[in-house]
């Protein structure tokens, strides 16, 4: 019999799936990486799993312990998982621009959550990071993810998405891989893992108006930031997870183009993802346009769209918000 010893034991493996009604005739090959079929539903599954048995294996997290981090949702989702799996409590904070449907499935797992203001400073005490601190600090017995600034978020892209990667396509033939600077933990990771073989392929960031990145890869210093809808994708603080130097290019897209984008991933191509999802594909197609017949390219798809059927997945919301809706 092929069985999982525990739930954790299915992260990762996702497919890679060829885009067909998106992609015009003479455009490079796109093809997707379904991250929301991780058990959890996104991509931050395998750097919650990593980091928290990192964790374990130094010493920092003990039976009876707590976790404590501050989340956009998909890393809450995927280490309150692994804390049921394994028997820990869990503590998250988040900011309120996050969707009713991450905070009600992170307390489905037993976790609590702690929801904080969006629109204060990176260094304001109510900024959901150092709430998080303060709550570590505080919690005996408790260990910090610190997903934003941890090396461990790096490391277990490139020994896992970034490898996986690569397995996949026959050993990196490939020309592009598109991904989200959230944290910056998913692209560094696949950024190191494919030049570490020596691969040409393009390391392709993207970054949403009002996030930091775009600015810190150009500039080295960070923008002003503001406030955006998409969820899951950019920050507002300077992220230690994000390793500029493995990454050769990075896009900005703005909240219409995710949105509108990954409507039609669900509606053309049946991929049930987030929000976030569409900001890739939508750098994924223009790359694709410009590379032209012959060339592939992968792009990430980070999470489900389970997490936004109130939000952008609903036709009034769009209209409430001022975004397009397809006939």
């Amino acid at each position: 019999m092929h069985v999982r010893e525990t739930i954790l034991d299915a992260i990762g493996d996702t497919p890679l799936v060829r885009l067909h009604k998106m992609v015009e005739p003479g455009w490079a090959e796109v093809l997707v990486k379904c991250e929301f079929m991780n058990p959890a539903g996104s991509i931050k599954d395998r750097m919650a799993r990593h980091i928290i048995e990192r964790a374990e294996a130094e010493g920092l997290l003990k039976p009876g312990g707590t976790i404590v981090e501050n989340t956009s949702g998909n890393t809450g989702l995927g280490a309150a998982m692994v804390a049921a799996a394994k028997g820990y409590r869990c503590v998250f904070t988040m900011p309120d621009k996050m969707s009713r449907e991450k905070i009600d499935a992170l307390r489905a797992f037993g976790a609590e959550v702690v929801v904080t203001p969006t629109d204060v400073p990176g260094d304001s005490p109510e900024h959901y990071v150092n709430v998080a601190k303060r709550i570590a600090a505080e919690t005996p017995g408790s260990f910090y993810m610190d997903q934003y600034h941890s090396a461990w978020n790096i490391e277990a892209h490139e020994v896992s998405t970034g490898a996986e990667i690569w397995r996949q396509t026959d050993g990196g033939r490939i020309d592009a891989v598109v991904a989200g600077t959230g944290t910056g933990g998913t692209i560094s990771g696949i950024g190191r893992y494919f030049k570490k073989q020596g691969s040409p392929c393009r390391i392709v960031g993207v970054d949403p108006l009002g996030s930091v990145h775009y600015s810190v890869f150009h500039t080295g210093k960070p923008s002003e930031p503001f406030v955006y809808q998409v969820e899951g994708l950019g920050e507002d603080i300077v992220c230690r997870a994000f390793d500029p130097t493995v990454v050769d290019e990075m896009h900005q897209v703005n909240d219409e183009q995710c949105f509108t984008t990954a409507r039609r991933l669900v509606r053309e191509e049946g991929l049930f993802c987030g929000g976030s999802s569409g900001g890739m594909v939508h750098v994924a197609l223009r790359l694709a346009r410009q590379m032209g017949e012959g060339k592939k390219i992968v792009a990430i798809l980070p999470d489900s769209g389970t997490r936004y059927v109130t939000k952008y997945l609903s036709d009034a919301w769009m209209k409430e918000n001022g975004y397009p809706v397809e006939p």
